[in-house]
């Protein structure tokens, strides 16, 4: 259940951003960059050989694309064969907005002037090898940067995530950091200094401690999802805060506790409720009937009980929903004549 489902505006964002096409010759400045960049790689997948048989304007270059002045915005190399660390000479890139380096053997850190860049809005480095911890904040850095999404997703990541990076990347939409390493307690501040996140995902990690109340101030947030950690405690009632919540996932995890029906309703336009492994208790809210758009709910593998709600047949657009290995009673059967339900036979 650790997709990536993006939000509309952020594919919005992609579009307008790829859509640009040049309409002089790149600088020799901007060149001189890139070259640097290849150089700095210790297999380039037979770009080089691509580059130079592009002749000499850059912006005519595999994976590149110029405004009408001849700046790079562009470098989007994904899928190339490239390894050996990401170079900073791209960050000399003035004009870049966005870099997708995806799918590649890139490997060491992050360097701390791409996350920090003045200009990149847009910085996918999913599917390498990078590792370490996500850079420090600078201490000369005051300034707001213009990053608005971070895809680190499926690389070697660990450490904790540090507590005042976010605080001068007060644009993002959206991060997602899932399949890594990265140990310690879910970040806290996100929010505080992100107020416009939509999608956060630290799937596949290993997060440990509670879940912070403080993500019930991430008031834009639509997809929050850290299934397979360490994560312990409750699930606090400030994450129904977050009212535009549409995918909600925290499976296999150590969470307890019992779902509270007066606040979950609050999330109205939930989607995905995904609770599955973990110890929760209790039973099913009767208020869950409220969440009209719900259509995939999983509750299985918990210690839950107690008879299965009578309204979780006004839940008209569930299609899934998953209450194996529990403790319920009742037949679920005669409530839902065409969802797909897993852990028969009934009683559960």
């Amino acid at each position: 259940m650790c997709s990536f489902p993006v939000p509309p505006v952020v594919l919005q964002l992609f579009l307008l951003l790829f859509l640009a096409s040049p309409a002089t010759a790149c600088t020799e400045q901007e060149k001189r960059n890139l070259l640097r960049f290849l150089d700095g790689l210790s297999c380039d997948g037979g770009l080089a050989t691509s580059w130079r048989n592009n002749g000499t304007d850059c912006c005519k270059w595999e994976g590149i694309s110029c405004n009408g002045d001849g700046a790079v915005t562009g470098v989007s190399l994904e899928s190339k064969g490239l390894e050996g660390p990401i170079s900073p000479f791209l960050t000399n890139l003035t004009s870049l907005l966005r870099v997708n380096l995806s799918h590649n053997s890139f490997s060491d850190g992050l360097p701390a002037e791409l996350m920090f860049s003045g200009s990149i809005i847009v910085l996918d480095l999913s599917f390498n090898r990078l590792n370490g911890p996500l850079p420090e904040l600078p201490p000369f850095l005051t300034t707001d940067r213009p990053l608005q999404v971070l895809n680190i997703s499926s690389n070697q990541f660990s450490s904790q995530f540090p507590s005042a990076t976010w605080k001068v990347i007060n644009s993002l939409i959206a991060l997602n950091a899932s399949n890594n390493s990265f140990t310690g307690n879910m970040p806290s501040s996100l929010c505080l200094g992100s107020p416009y996140l939509a999608l956060l995902d630290l799937c596949y990690n290993q997060l440990s401690g509670d879940i912070p109340n403080t993500l019930g101030n991430c008031s834009k947030l639509k997809v929050l999802k850290a299934g397979n950690n360490n994560l312990s405690g409750i699930l606090p009632v400030e994450t129904f805060h977050a009212t535009l919540l549409e995918y909600l996932s925290f499976p296999n995890n150590g969470l307890q506790g019992e779902l509270d029906g007066a606040h979950i309703v609050k999330v109205s336009n939930l989607a995905t409720l995904d609770l599955g492994g973990n110890h929760f208790s209790g039973k099913i809210p009767e208020s869950i009937y409220l969440l009209k758009r719900l259509e995939e709910l999983h509750l299985g593998s918990n210690n839950m009980s107690g008879e299965l709600p009578s309204t979780l047949g006004n839940c008209t657009n569930l299609k899934t929903i998953d209450l194996k290995i529990n403790n319920f009673s009742g037949d679920l059967g005669k409530q839902f004549g065409c969802t797909e339900t897993v852990g028969q036979p009934f009683p559960w």
